[in-house]
């Protein structure tokens, strides 16, 4: 089986049933997986909206069918390479993007976003393989 972690944004329009369809064509036989990460920020996203109690059970049961792909040591060490890197490079990351972008390198899972421009340092200067629509 070929696994692949979802960023937040694929994530988010794949629970509002709004996954565009090139990128549906290109998940369909993968096993998707989320980061500790992007269940934050969908957990986040939920409270900050004041969602119903039945809209929470709604993600909460979406969210529990995922692999999740947690923090490690490893996935540490390499969120500091590459936040550190990024900076030496003048290209500073968000540090959510830098830690899904380290959990995946960690564990060698493609990234499926529709943020390309969000990851692409990671793709070319550390192997982050990322799968876009």
């Amino acid at each position: 089986m070929d696994y692949v972690v979802l960023d937040t944004d694929v994530a988010s329009l794949s629970f509002r049933r709004r996954l565009p369809a090139a990128m549906a064509v290109r998940l369909a036989d993968r096993v998707w997986c989320l980061t500790f990460v992007t269940v934050g920020e969908l957990t986040q996203w939920m409270r900050l909206r004041s969602w119903s109690e039945r809209n929470q059970a709604a993600l909460e049961a979406w969210l529990s069918g995922f692999a999740l792909v947690d923090s490690s040591h490893q996935a540490a060490q390499i969120w500091g390479t590459l936040s550190a890197d990024g900076k030496r490079r003048g290209r500073a990351r968000p540090i959510n993007d830098t830690w899904i972008a380290a959990c995946c390198v960690a564990e060698g899972l493609p990234l499926a976003t529709l943020n390309v421009k969000d990851y692409a340092d990671f793709a070319e200067h550390h192997g982050l393989a990322l799968i876009r629509s």
